[in-house]
């Protein structure tokens, strides 16, 4: 009788200790509007989802949706009202919605995304931070994709004169100013609509990373690629939870999910990137396409086309009480401290 109460009381805690585990563990949903194989979804979130897991030994265990829940420009809003607990997007999307991530589009901030990514979080932290524009939910990290390149069907591209009148798949955000002061003419449209619109012939070329040229299967359609030394432009990512959905884990989960993310996804997703824009740029050699260095006298036309873009930010960001020329010195140091 003894040891049937002894094994009794033993299983009750087993129940009880299997209980309360599942009773605190989190099935976390997030909305992605882009394809599986994609860098960004495989080699980044896929492998930050795991770290999450990991981090909060299993309690915390976040699910791709088979299928976004709506167009890449609403991914921010989808987190925010509860659709999904995580999304990532581009802050260009939504324009004039973000101000202060502008920041790190800029030309010329290098050839690293990695080191890009993690200054841009670091700066972030320091300086972005308190014009809260992302409230409505819970910032996980910010990061960049690699150097923007010059990608088009009809010619290499060798000054800002072979530019003019182009039509160009441009991503929003800095990029947009770029390519107006450069003489395109652009086309707001997600990364996912690349492949539609230049096999169409609806645009002439696209601005985009060496990695986009495999993921989205575009090497043959824009054989001709321009690489500007340090980056013709960079895009602002984020990822973010719903505030709500943050707010209702364990202070132990909040500590763990935010140790995993912040900077240490920005470098993941930096050199996840940076890996990917090397395959890409390969994969267009392959195919046959034509990469060409921007010449020092090209790269100079760019500068004076574009300088007037950072000193008008500048200006603007000043006016809300963020030193505007602080963040970009910091940014610059930062990013070639790596």
């Amino acid at each position: 009788m003894k040891n049937r109460t002894v094994l009794l009381v033993a299983a009750l805690c087993c129940l009880s200790f299997v209980f309360s585990v599942s009773a605190s563990a989190k099935d976390l949903s997030l909305s992605s509007w882009l394809p599986p194989k994609h860098p960004i979804v495989a080699d980044m979130i896929v492998p930050w989802i795991e770290n999450v897991k990991t981090a909060t030994e299993g309690r915390v265990d976040i699910k791709i949706l088979a299928k976004g829940l709506g167009h890449p420009k609403v991914h921010f809003d989808i987190a925010k009202d509860g659709l999904a607990d995580v999304t990532f997007g581009v802050h260009g999307y939504q324009p004039g919605r973000f101000l202060l991530t502008k920041s790190v589009e800029f030309p010329f901030f290098g050839d690293s995304a990695e080191a890009t990514s993690v200054a841009y979080w670091r700066v972030h932290q320091k300086h972005l931070a308190k014009g809260n524009e992302h409230r409505g939910v819970h910032l996980l990290s910010v990061f960049t994709h690699g150097p923007g390149i010059i990608h088009n069907s009809k010619k290499d591209i060798n000054s800002i004169a072979d530019l003019k009148g182009m039509k160009f798949r441009i991503g929003g955000g800095v990029v947009a100013e770029v390519a107006k002061s450069l003489g395109m003419v652009g086309l707001l449209k997600p990364a996912s609509k690349n492949y539609e619109i230049l096999s169409r012939g609806v645009a002439d070329g696209t601005l985009l990373p060496g990695e986009s040229l495999k993921s989205f299967k575009i090497t043959k359609l824009v054989p001709h690629s321009t690489i500007v030394p340090g980056g013709l432009y960079n895009t602002s990512f984020f990822l973010v939870m719903n505030s709500n959905t943050f707010n209702g884990l364990s202070k132990k989960d909040q500590e763990a999910v935010t140790r995993v993310s912040g900077e240490a996804f920005a470098r993941l997703a930096g050199k996840a990137w940076d890996a990917a824009d090397k395959i890409g740029i390969q994969a267009a050699k392959d195919d046959g396409a034509t990469i060409t260095m921007a010449s020092d006298s090209f790269v100079e036309e760019i500068k004076n086309a574009t300088s007037h873009i950072e000193a008008d930010w500048v200006k603007k960001v000043n006016s809300k009480g963020i030193d505007g020329a602080a963040v970009m010195a910091m940014l610059r140091q930062e990013a070639s401290a790596k």
